[in-house]
């Protein structure tokens, strides 16, 4: 019987992740814009403001990527907000909830697509970084280090807007509510190092999740000595993710609100 479950509940979410990427492949805008927002910051920030930063031996353009790397995918939680309230709104939900379909296997697919947005954002933010003088110096480790915390990140985040979507009654509240997920990066360390800050608000900057995110991804990339700061976020994130995951399933149940 539990085997049964088991092949049920992910032949429910393969179906579902499918659907949530064909969203992808047939509305190729949301992509773009998760992408062209992040690049345009970057590029703003590396031309007009990077000569006035002081960032030490590192470059600027070295150090402001590892930022907009989380910061793209802090970005691409708007989409999953709204795309959750959007199946809820819309009544595609309720006729799942009249079929013998795995209870949460909608929100594995809109994470799923989250998770897929994330990687096109990564790259695209790496490569737009290489063109403007961002030079990688990660090895294999370094690099496959860089991939499982974005990944644990990335999922974290997606479960987080999937949140935001469920507590939200329509899809313009769950675009708002998802505003503190993408600016929650601009109180950290992603354009300027820490100690430039304000006593409070340093900190804030220096002790919030994504900043360890940011901190621990930056000496990867760079192929620089890392600290203790890569297993805090590896702390931070799992426990979030183990926050999120029940409390996401427990708002889809169908006495959620909508």
């Amino acid at each position: 019987m539990t085997t049964l479950r088991v092949s049920w509940a992910l032949g429910d979410s393969w179906t579902m992740i499918g659907r949530s990427i064909r969203h992808i492949v047939r509305n190729p805008e949301q992509v773009v814009v998760a992408v062209l927002l992040p690049a345009m910051i970057l590029l703003v920030f590396r031309y007009m403001f990077g000569g006035a930063i002081d960032t030490g031996s590192t470059g600027y353009a070295d150090y402001l990527i590892a930022g907009m790397i989380v910061l793209s995918v802090s970005m691409n939680s708007t989409s999953t907000a709204t795309a959750v309230r959007s199946d809820l709104s819309e009544g595609f939900v309720d006729r799942l909830r009249s079929m013998p379909v795995y209870n949460s296997a909608v929100i594995i697919g809109h994470v799923a697509a989250a998770v897929v947005r994330n990687g096109i954002s990564t790259l695209v933010m790496l490569g737009v970084g290489m063109l403007v003088g961002f030079t990688p110096r990660a090895g294999l480790d370094g690099w496959l280090a860089v991939a499982g915390l974005m990944l644990l990140f990335s999922v974290a985040m997606a479960f987080l807007a999937a949140i935001l979507g469920m507590v939200a009654k329509t899809v313009e509240g769950a675009s708002g509510l998802s505003v503190m997920l993408v600016f929650a990066p601009y109180v950290s360390s992603a354009f300027a190092p820490t100690d430039t800050l304000p006593g409070w608000l340093r900190v804030v900057a220096e002790n919030q999740p994504i900043t360890l995110v940011m901190d621990t991804v930056r000496p990867l990339l760079l192929g620089l000595p890392t600290t203790g700061d890569g297993w805090l976020a590896v702390l931070w994130w799992t426990g979030i993710l183990l926050v999120a995951v029940p409390l996401a399933g427990h708002l889809f149940r169908p006495h959620t609100p909508h």
